[in-house]
């Protein structure tokens, strides 16, 4: 691709998305900055990935045909005025933050630009991300092509309507803190029951990347998967019995309910 990248903010999702461009050999390291506040950050994407850095958002804008603002959500108004008039008006720019709208893009920059909202999430670290994506009418079915294959270089990716971006924190982006939190109470579960706690999370881990792979590499239907494990008076189904009697699936939805509630209040806190 011939094409500039830009990163302001270099934190762990900024990074992630770097390696993965950077390993897939996409983009050279000549044609990616990034910039950041703080040194920590910024000397290390220096180090691990070789790309161009600076402490100047307005370089990096300056500089970039495909610019990701990689800040958290409430930095979003005051990096936008800061770089508005320093973008290319022919950028792509990017956002990866929960709750900020293609319309909050479009009004902070003042004029009519190339606007790509992403929700991508933490698992992009170890190259397995899921990340939602829209755009508004000024990328092209090309530009958005080019969008997509960047974003898979570090998992996969999916175009819905910006209308259900603020359903995917909760399925997507979020939800791997509740995995976590699941892997910890199985493993939990196993040392209560004399597994050492180091072979208890290999275990728990493993089986649910096991899970999750079958879902995928099958495409058979999760409750038909389930019951393939529950053999009639045995283990598993006793397991589950226990976790429908605690509702637990139905607390997992209830987490995830607050999860969109959040994330549609800071979009209309962002409209």
């Amino acid at each position: 691709m011939n094409k500039k990248l830009g990163f302001i903010g270099c934190g762990n999702m900024a990074q992630a998305i770097i390696g993965g461009i950077i390993s897939s050999d996409i983009v050279s390291r000549e044609n990616v900055m990034g910039s950041n506040s703080g040194d920590k950050n910024l000397n290390i994407t220096k180090e691990k990935y070789g790309i161009l850095t600076t402490h100047d958002n307005k370089e990096v804008a300056k500089f970039s045909d495909i610019l990701f603002i990689a800040v958290k959500p409430h930095a979003y108004a005051s990096v936008i005025d800061e770089i508005k008039h320093y973008a290319k008006s022919d950028a792509i720019i990017i956002t990866i933050a929960a709750g900020i709208t293609i319309n909050f893009m479009e009004k902070a920059l003042g004029r009519s630009v190339k606007v790509v909202r992403t929700m991508p999430n933490t698992p992009a670290l170890v190259g397995e991300g899921m990340t939602a994506v829209c755009s508004n009418d000024m990328v092209s079915k090309e530009e958005l092509e080019e969008v997509l294959m960047l974003l898979r270089c570090f998992g996969k990716a999916e175009v819905i309507e910006e209308r259900l971006m603020d359903a995917v924190p909760a399925v997507s982006g979020s939800s791997p803190a509740y995995v976590y939190m699941f892997i910890e109470a199985l493993a939990d579960g196993a040392v209560r029951d004399g597994i050492p706690r180091a072979k208890a999370y290999n275990f728990a881990a493993q089986a649910v990347l096991g899970a999750a792979k079958m879902v995928l590499e099958t495409g058979i239907h999760p409750g038909n998967l389930k019951d393939n494990v529950c053999s009639p008076g045995g283990t598993t189904i006793e397991a589950v019995y226990s976790l429908e009697k605690n509702n637990f699936r139905g607390t997992v939805i209830e987490a995830m309910k607050a999860c969109t509630d959040k994330s549609r209040e800071i979009s209309r806190n962002n409209g």
